[in-house]
């Protein structure tokens, strides 16, 4: 009971800082935080849907993969991250203000949310949905780190909202990723000496 409270605790805290990371501070310059999201962003410059049902459509197609790949409970907890992290971004995006000192401390802090998030949702059994499924199914056949392979898919996402929405994005994108998936790497390869609840072997649980 205890490993259960403490894995729905870092799922939802995860999920809740990725939209935060996604809504004041990435979102607002049209900086995609990955694949999901660069979609999403994409969705609402041609659509004008809002983020958080653009973001929520995005995961769509991923979930399905997911549920014969990794399992019913792994996909259930990923549909909550999605779940919350829309959310959030819905929320944070109508209710919070956006205080911006400047593009690249915003990219900063986006980052280190965005990771921290991410990298918690990974510990807990889940993750942050989109680009992210595909990365770990690559990631447990080749042995790679989760955080880079999700770097490499995420990169073509990137040229494209890039040509459609803004160039400079690639730029800002790219620095997003470099920050964030160390982050994500670091948490994911984290040894927890007092508290040995979570584990990162998330494969068909």
């Amino acid at each position: 009971m205890k490993k259960k409270l403490l894995t729905y605790t870092c799922l939802f805290v995860g999920a809740i800082l990725q939209g935060l990371s996604m809504s004041l501070f990435l979102f607002p310059h049209s900086i995609p935080s990955g694949g999901a999201a660069g979609l999403a962003i994409l969705m609402n410059h041609w659509f004008h849907s809002s983020l958080g049902f653009s973001l929520w459509l995005a995961n769509i197609v991923f979930l399905l993969f997911a549920l014969k790949y990794f399992g019913f409970t792994w996909t259930i907890r990923t549909i909550l991250s999605v779940a919350t992290t829309s959310t959030t971004v819905s929320f944070a995006t109508s209710h919070l203000p956006h205080p911006h000192v400047h593009i690249l401390l915003d990219i900063v802090a986006g980052s280190l949310f965005f990771g921290i998030g991410v990298g918690l949702l990974i510990r807990s059994g889940a993750s942050s949905g989109g680009m992210v499924i595909p990365a770990l199914m690559i990631a447990s056949y080749k042995k790679w780190s989760p955080g880079k392979v999700m770097m490499g898919i995420n990169l073509f996402i990137f040229l494209l909202t890039a040509l459609v929405v803004d160039y400079k994005i690639v730029g800002y994108a790219v620095i997003c990723q470099f920050f964030s998936t160390n982050i994500i790497d670091f948490i994911y390869e984290m040894e927890f000496h007092k508290i040995n609840l979570l584990s990162a072997n998330w494969r068909k649980r």
